[in-house]
């Protein structure tokens, strides 16, 4: 099984990926939410300006990704509503250059996996000029060197096959590879990959047990200080009686990918984290808020209401919440807490390691709750499965396979 690993290169993955639509530091926040919205991962790569308008994308002006949770968290500490989007993405994208690499589309697709299980979230790959299909069987990535002795502005294979591209005439054309495209990738190989796919997470220890949390009646802004970086979500539970935390929804990228970020900031500047989460329609997003309808003032125009017919709710916006919490003081939330629309995305301990990747992928989601299959209450949190795990359990039976090398 492990010959899907070593037999395909990136170059596989490369086959109807558009070429990079580059976001500069330099471009607003509401062009960071456009890009967003059509990239996977609720999150797109931030740029340095080309330096010449035919200047390639290239690793070295790489700076870091933006998320949809940044902008929401930029835009609810600014506390200025719509304004805080005409915002430069320079100053709230944080540098981490370590998460694109640049490299060579022969590289084999073991070599390519190794470096996301390390934190790479996006790979530049050149689309154009010539590349041998199969790369060498041991290749020094995966012998250990590449890792320890290259960084993201060292020339390397990437860089070589760059000059040879240039001098044999050919245009550059580069296309970014995400988790999301591998692990696509994965989900259509599943049959050389058994009998790993049909395997628990929980026998494949797949499951990451070390997860942020805070409870349902913290500040929503609490767990924007907890979000860690790989899957960045936070869990919001309530904390039973005998010490179990059951899931009642996250804050999380994935949660506010398309949204409406004037609102969700909004909600995150003056709401508990478990009103925030119940917040969410039905696609997940934060793009629509249902409220009760506000107490009405004698100077506020009544609608009648026919018999039979309860009054609507009211749904919010950056437009007709004004950013202002003075407007909303009045108005009060639903205080329980239910299964609904808001429901996070999760999975039993033992759930097979297919059927977890099949749900990321459905739903576009960089990570899975995992619930304990063998409490008698429902919701019982006991881990998460994200990109990584998946990656580190998909690879250490085919790294400890020699007769596949």
């Amino acid at each position: 099984m492990a010959a899907v690993f070593f037999h395909h290169v990136v170059g596989d993955l490369t086959v109807g990926k558009p070429e990079v639509s580059e976001l500069h530091d330099t471009d607003t926040l509401d062009d960071a939410a456009r890009a967003i919205a059509s990239s996977p991962e609720g999150a797109v790569p931030v740029w340095r300006p080309r330096a010449t308008p035919d200047d390639p994308p290239s690793g070295a002006r790489f700076i870091g990704m933006i998320s949809a949770l940044d902008i929401a968290a930029f835009v609810a500490a600014a506390g200025v509503g719509d304004r805080a989007m005409r915002a430069v993405v320079g100053e709230v994208v944080q540098p981490n250059p370590g998460l694109l690499r640049e490299i060579d589309p022969g590289t084999r697709l073991i070599d390519a996996l190794e470096l996301m299980r390390h934190g790479v979230k996006r790979f530049l790959v050149r689309k154009s000029g010539s590349w041998k299909g199969i790369t060498k069987r041991f290749s020094v990535l995966y012998n250990g060197k590449w890792l320890k002795n290259m960084d993201s502005t060292s020339p390397n294979a990437a860089s070589s096959s760059r000059q040879l591209s240039s001098s044999m005439g050919f245009a550059e054309k580069f296309c970014c590879l995400s988790r999301e495209d591998v692990l696509r990738f994965l989900i259509g190989c599943l049959g050389a990959l058994a009998p790993i796919p049909l395997t628990q997470i929980s026998s494949l220890g797949a499951i990451n047990p070390h997860y942020s949390y805070v409870e349902a009646s913290a500040p929503a802004m609490e767990a924007i200080q907890k979000i860690p970086q790989d899957p960045c979500a936070v869990a919001v539970v309530e904390t039973m009686p005998d010490g179990t935390r059951k899931i009642l929804g996250d804050i999380s990228t994935y949660k506010l990918w398309k949204c409406d970020y004037v609102s969700a900031a909004w909600a995150l500047a003056n709401l508990s984290a478990g009103q925030f989460v119940i917040g969410a329609d039905e696609n997940g997003s934060m793009s629509i808020f249902v409220l009760p309808e506000p107490p009405v003032s004698p100077s506020s125009p009544v609608e009648e209401i026919s018999p039979g017919r309860s009054p609507r709710a009211k749904k919010f916006s950056s437009r007709s919440i004004g950013f202002q919490a003075n407007q909303m003081s009045a108005w009060r939330m639903r205080s329980s807490f239910h299964r609904g629309r808001s429901t996070p995305l999760t999975c039993k301990s033992t759930s097979t390691l297919a059927a977890v990747m099949a749900q990321m992928l459905s739903h576009r989601a960089t990570h899975v709750w995992v619930t304990d299959a063998e409490s008698e209450e429902d919701g019982v949190l006991v881990g998460v499965v994200g990109y990584t795990e998946i990656f580190n359990a998909a690879t250490r039976s085919a790294c400890a396979s020699p007769t596949t090398s």
